[in-house]
């Protein structure tokens, strides 16, 4: 059977059972709890523990933390996930605000940047012991700049080389999935190895369904932020979906953080 990189090592994925496929243990900023007293640690670890713990009671197995290089705390997750004994795939990638190292103006290329997340996928994140299971990459609402292709490029060149799936944050009202899409394939991407992300913040379906066509999965995963879409608007989309026959076609989640 086929297996996937998991906080503690690789896991079966006939193992995985009820999977929450975009969430987040911790979204920090990067350098400033390493440089302000804003943080308490354990209290933050049991805190998280406790909401791994409550999702684990409600039937959930496993959950893909898709936060970024960047964004991530890796032995802060690696805590989390010993104390609660949920299941957490962990990803690789950086966020739609690239840094300064990774834009173009660095002349750090694309492959550079792909070995990196490779490494992440092959090797483990730093001196962690934990490997990446996924590849994430974002586009918001000032669309797709020269940086952001950049990364787009990187993480399909990753996938290509590891074969780990991607999955994606995405603007909906502005329709950036595609473009996405486009980049991914002109990379030789399988779409059906990807998750075009926050798709139910709409609900036009002349924009989903071409997502699903193409190939790819679509994320309903803002469940319980209203700001982006109302509760009852997402589900009427899901449901709409499945009537028209797209049920295996979308993921769920609520794309939450424990803390941050």
């Amino acid at each position: 059977m086929p297996v996937v990189n998991t906080v503690t090592g690789p896991t079966d994925t006939a193992d995985l059972g009820f999977t929450l496929m975009h969430e987040h243990i911790i979204v920090q900023s990067p350098g400033v709890k390493e440089n302000f007293p804003v943080f308490d640690r354990a209290a933050e670890v049991q805190k998280a523990a406790a909401k791994l713990k409550d999702l684990q009671s409600r039937g959930v197995k496993t959950l893909v933390d898709l936060t970024v290089g960047d964004w991530r705390d890796i032995p802060f997750v690696k805590d989390v996930v010993a104390a609660s004994g949920v299941q957490v795939i962990v990803a690789t990638g950086i966020y739609w605000e690239v840094p300064h190292f990774f834009r173009t103006l660095s002349g750090r290329s694309a492959d550079f940047i792909a070995g990196l997340f490779a490494r992440d996928i092959d090797e483990g994140i730093m001196d962690t012991g934990v490997k990446a299971g996924i590849i994430k990459c974002a586009t918001d609402e000032p669309g797709v700049d020269q940086d952001v292709e950049h990364i787009l490029r990187a993480c399909a060149r990753a996938h290509r080389r590891t074969g780990v799936p991607i999955s994606t944050h995405t603007h909906a009202a502005s329709k950036v999935g595609l473009k996405q899409q486009d980049i991914f394939e002109s990379e030789g991407v399988d779409l059906g190895r990807t998750v075009i992300g926050h798709s139910g913040d709409s609900d036009d379906l002349d924009y989903l369904t071409p997502l699903i066509k193409r190939g790819s999965y679509i994320g309903m995963d803002r469940f319980g932020l209203d700001n982006f879409q109302s509760h009852e608007k997402r589900v009427q989309t899901v449901a709409r979906l499945c009537e028209m026959g797209h049920a295996d076609r979308m993921v769920l989640s609520h794309d939450v953080s424990c803390c941050f």
